[in-house]
């Protein structure tokens, strides 16, 4: 299951190639296809994320990318995924919602069709837009009504820009039935977190590395069953935790204190990894245990936007799948 990972940062190396050659984009430079996504912080990644992002102009480039994303997910044993993009980056270019929702709902259906894939969207705010903008293109959301967009994500650089003034946005989709997630305390301070979970109303928190640097917000995430969707190899990068094989590793102390967290890939070929091998570096450099790994999968299905119904099912029937794997393990 994947809970955190973004459309336009799961784009394949050479399918950005082969798109900006097409829509005359120009990518930084490179000498191999490979040596395209390298960057040593989350701005130059945001760069980069945005340049590629610029390749991505038709409906059908749409379909090919979110097919090519689930394709992958697939391939390395995800059966369910709530996927964020960004069309804030594209409206400057002339690319409208309606262009990119027909684009990825045709994607997604077609995944389905092939792999068995289940999948969502969730459109992210670009925050460095300020709320006007957010609202603006909330509009564009409800006025949608799509049945595969089912939530909002608060996204892009946190510094210096904090969660509150966006909490009226917030307020209005979640009175018009949608889910709601914030990125918070990757770059930005415990505080971003706590304001996502006062002022936005979120019981999710994509990221959220920093809590560990405030007891007293460790205290409440744990005991309200906040879940943080943490991603390994990411973190690596964008967050001050390069290291992940310190026992001070945010994730490690996340886990260790008792707080809800569940693993995902973010962007795959960005960072050269899928959600297997997320699991694996959990597992050798983040201390994480088989139990651990079978509970961060039960706090996913917990904290999906899934119905009642089909969680109860999953986590019945994936917990004994697990159990299954385990003893044979063993």
């Amino acid at each position: 299951m994947e809970l955190h990972l973004h459309l336009e940062g799961s784009i394949r190396p050479q399918t950005a190639v082969d798109l900006a050659a097409r829509n005359g984009v120009m990518l930084p430079p490179f000498k191999k296809v490979e040596e395209l996504y390298h960057y040593d912080n989350l701005k130059d990644f945001l760069a980069i994320y945005t340049a590629v992002s610029d390749s991505v102009v038709s409906a059908d480039d749409y379909r090919r990318i979110t097919y090519e994303m689930l394709e992958n997910c697939a391939a390395h044993n995800a059966r369910y995924v709530e996927f964020f993009f960004s069309p804030q980056v594209h409206f400057p270019h002339g690319v409208g919602f309606d262009t990119q929702m027909d684009g990825i709902t045709a994607g997604m259906t077609e995944a389905e069709a092939d792999f068995g894939i289940v999948s969502v969207c969730a459109p992210g705010i670009n925050r460095e837009l300020g709320p006007e903008a957010g609202e603006e293109f909330l509009d564009m959301i409800l006025a949608r009504g799509d049945d595969k967009l089912v939530g909002i994500g608060l996204d892009f650089n946190e510094a210096p820009f904090p969660p509150e003034p966006y909490a009226a946005l917030f307020e209005r989709a979640r009175s018009a039935g949608l889910k709601v997630t914030a990125h918070a305390g990757e770059t930005g301070p415990a505080d971003f977190i706590r304001g996502s979970l006062d002022a936005l109303k979120v019981r999710r928190i994509d990221h959220g590395y920093h809590v560990v640097n405030d007891p007293e917000l460790m205290t409440r995430c744990r005991d309200e069953d906040i879940l943080f969707t943490v991603c390994p190899s990411t973190s690596a990068i964008t967050s001050p935790w390069h290291d992940l094989t310190s026992p001070d590793h945010a994730i490690r102390r996340m886990k260790e204190f008792g707080l809800k967290v569940m693993l995902n890939s973010d962007d795959p070929p960005m960072f050269f990894t899928d959600l297997g091998a997320e699991y694996r570096k959990a597992a050798h450099f983040l201390g994480f245990s088989p139990g651990d790994i079978r509970a961060t999968i039960m706090h996913a299905i917990e904290g999906s936007w899934l119905d009642e119904r089909t969680k109860k099912l999953w986590k019945s029937e994936w917990s004994l799948e697990i159990d299954a794997l385990m003893a044979d393990l063993e």
